[in-house]
């Protein structure tokens, strides 16, 4: 099931250049599952014609807050209360000097005031425009009622000048909406994920390693981040791109790992080690590249510190998730290493499958709690990081349910009191 099946997604167009980025956005919500309403500006329909989007949405296109056609097919009201999130992109600087004084003089900014739901505004302007103290300003009003701005990017802009005012990514766009009307069953938790290899020196440029790229790790900060945590990721060495909204650190070594680890544990609520970190590492790393010589050379490997080990028995209120990556006797090496690291969840990998191992996008798990396992069939790993979020949460949950204290009789309501 998409991320997005059964969400109204209202993407609202003002006019600025950037309305045809717009349509991708419309696209990628539209493809994610959603039901894409479109409403644009008089000045946006000077950039991109209705049809365009029209098409890509698969629903009509609003544009007249007076129109007695649009009105009954769709009406203001209606936009406004069925949708689960509006986001604005392109938001002009005109635009957001409106909504940030409750001005309500078209159709987009009556719906964008009449509606409840999350609203996200995502600027593109001149970068001198960007900069201005009033632009500012009103962004900070906005932001003070709770609305989201996705921040512009930097670099090249249609008039010409260099600097911040871009679009933000439609694929950022498209996050921070999931993001909005996502489950929120994360938010207050400050999740650290590990990811990827970690390297260890042979001499100046060779390494010892091993195939993980990352992806399995990296899925999950994505999706932990989605449903409303903060996230930081800790990530040996990966061709990925850090996911968005994700605070990245980057190491090389199992030791540069266990390092941030510590660093970074106490304010962790949630602790989620995806990385495949080297167990053994070269001894004595030459200090100069080492020559090609007759005969076999001889590598003497030493043991790297088990992190996950080393944190066994502080977890207290955190949640402490583990992988194991195995060969074989899958189940039970992991619930071995459940048990012997006093973790609350294990995640079972079989990485000698075709498309369950490293560098694919695919993976089955069985995930092994104390009361029992689950198994996540074949899916993409964006998939098989909510099943294990899912998982996560229930654990939270149940341990939440666990410490509340029972309430005396007395406090409980009449029908609950046995009756005599």
């Amino acid at each position: 099931m998409s991320r997005l099946d059964g969400k109204t997604v209202v993407v609202g167009l003002s006019g600025g250049i950037a309305c045809y980025k717009a349509a991708d956005v419309v696209r990628r919500l539209r493809n994610g599952g959603a039901r894409v309403r479109v409403v644009m500006t008089r000045h946006a329909l000077e950039f991109i014609t209705p049809l365009t989007l029209q098409t890509l949405a698969g629903e009509p296109v609003s544009t007249e807050l007076f129109d007695l056609t649009q009105e009954s097919e769709i009406g203001h009201i209606r936009l406004a209360d069925t949708a689960d999130a509006l986001v604005v992109a392109p938001a002009t600087a005109n635009l957001i000097g409106k909504l940030a004084h409750g001005l309500a003089d078209d159709l987009l900014t009556t719906v964008l005031l009449a509606t409840r739901a999350p609203v996200l505004i995502a600027p593109a302007m001149n970068v001198h425009m960007w900069e201005n103290a009033l632009v500012q300003a009103n962004l900070r009003t906005l932001r003070g009622l709770g609305w989201r701005t996705i921040e512009p990017g930097v670099g090249s802009l249609a008039c010409g000048y260099e600097g911040t005012g871009r679009l933000a990514e439609m694929s950022v766009i498209v996050a921070e909406v999931e993001r909005a009307v996502g489950p929120g069953d994360l938010r207050g938790e400050r999740v650290l994920v590990t990811a990827g290899p970690t390297r260890e020196a042979i001499d100046p440029v060779r390494f010892v390693s091993n195939r993980s790229s990352g992806r399995m790790g990296y899925a999950v900060a994505a999706a932990a981040w989605r449903r409303g945590a903060e996230v930081t990721l800790i990530s040996g060495p990966s061709a990925l791109e850090a996911p968005h909204g994700v605070r990245c650190v980057s190491t090389v070594t199992a030791a540069d790992m266990h390092a941030a680890v510590r660093a970074e544990l106490e304010a962790a609520t949630m602790l989620v080690m995806a990385a495949a970190v080297a167990d053994y590492r070269p001894s004595a790393p030459a200090e100069h590249k080492v020559k090609k010589q007759p005969g076999p050379i001889r590598l003497e490997l030493e043991r790297t510190v088990d992190i996950l080990g080393e944190l066994s028995g502080r977890g207290g209120e955190r949640l402490m998730i583990g992988f194991a990556a195995e060969t074989d006797d899958v189940v039970a090496n992991a619930e071995r290493k459940l048990r012997g690291k006093q973790l609350d969840l294990i995640v079972a990998n079989d990485v000698a499958g075709a498309d369950t191992g490293f560098e694919v996008d695919t993976n089955a798990v069985v995930l092994i709690d104390r009361s029992g396992r689950t198994a996540v069939p074949l899916a993409s790993k964006d998939e098989v990081a909510d099943r294990i979020l899912d998982r996560a949460v229930a654990l939270r949950r149940a341990r939440r349910a666990a410490q509340e204290p029972a309430r005396p009789a007395a406090a409980r309501p009449r029908s609950a009191r046995r009756r005599r």
